[in-house]
């Protein structure tokens, strides 16, 4: 899942000399958090909310309010925003994005293409757009999850338990983040379950080592198995 099909393409910035005041007027009406900040279209710097509270903090305490309004339209955005930021390819992948944002404890990477133009942006939000669509939760169904052995075929098997009842798969998922060693976790999204086999159809998948189930459009869940 690559960047540029998931990132934001209308980049709300900022001229490296516009005022702070300018900076938070953006924030309020397009309800964002970060801004790029261009000079002669290049990116230079990200100039975001945590920025602002610390500059007009830091002021707060030695002004009055009016000072303090006369100062927010005199600092410009380059006085106090983040140079050089850590930026992406429009073609990494997202999951390179977000271990990046997540190292480097940022809510947003410029993307960048091949001749240094900014044409997007991909922030925490877009992460979980990509996470809703991968797990298919939007389409309803039912999630079963499983610690299976970390072996060649084990998926296999349980996907022909599913098979037998007539169920469509919308994802399957994997992680080892929370599995013992030699085992991982799976979490298989179904949907068009007869709702009459349900019952026979969990029984069945108890012998495959059956965490949970969490069923989305009856608004249920049974956890067989606390990890």
């Amino acid at each position: 899942m690559l960047v540029k099909n998931w990132m934001s393409k209308d980049v709300i910035t900022v001229d490296i000399d516009d005022s702070m005041k300018t900076a938070i007027k953006l924030m309020e009406d397009y309800n964002i958090r970060r801004i790029p900040v261009l000079k002669k279209d290049r990116l230079k710097g990200i100039v975001s909310y945590l920025d602002i509270n610390r500059e007009s903090a830091s002021q707060a305490n030695a002004l009055a309010v009016s000072e303090l309004n006369y100062l927010i339209e005199k600092i410009k955005v380059k006085d106090i925003m983040s140079a050089n930021p850590k930026t992406i390819s429009p073609h990494d992948t997202v999951e390179e994005a977000a271990v990046v944002m997540l190292e480097q404890k940022i809510g947003s990477l410029p993307v960048i293409d091949s001749n240094g133009k900014l044409i997007g942006i991909i922030t925490e939000s877009d992460i979980f757009k990509v996470l809703i669509s991968m797990t298919g939760i939007k389409q309803g169904g039912i999630q079963f999850a499983f610690n299976l052995p970390d072996k060649s075929g084990s998926i296999k098997e349980v996907a022909d338990v599913f098979r037998s009842y007539g169920g469509s798969m919308l994802s399957i998922m994997t992680s080892y983040e929370h599995a013992e060693k030699g085992y991982r976790q799976v979490y298989i999204r179904m949907k068009n379950i007869e709702r009459e086999e349900l019952n026979k159809l969990i029984n069945e998948l108890k012998r495959f080592d059956l965490l949970y189930i969490v069923d989305n459009q009856e608004r249920t869940r049974k956890i067989f198995y606390e990890f």
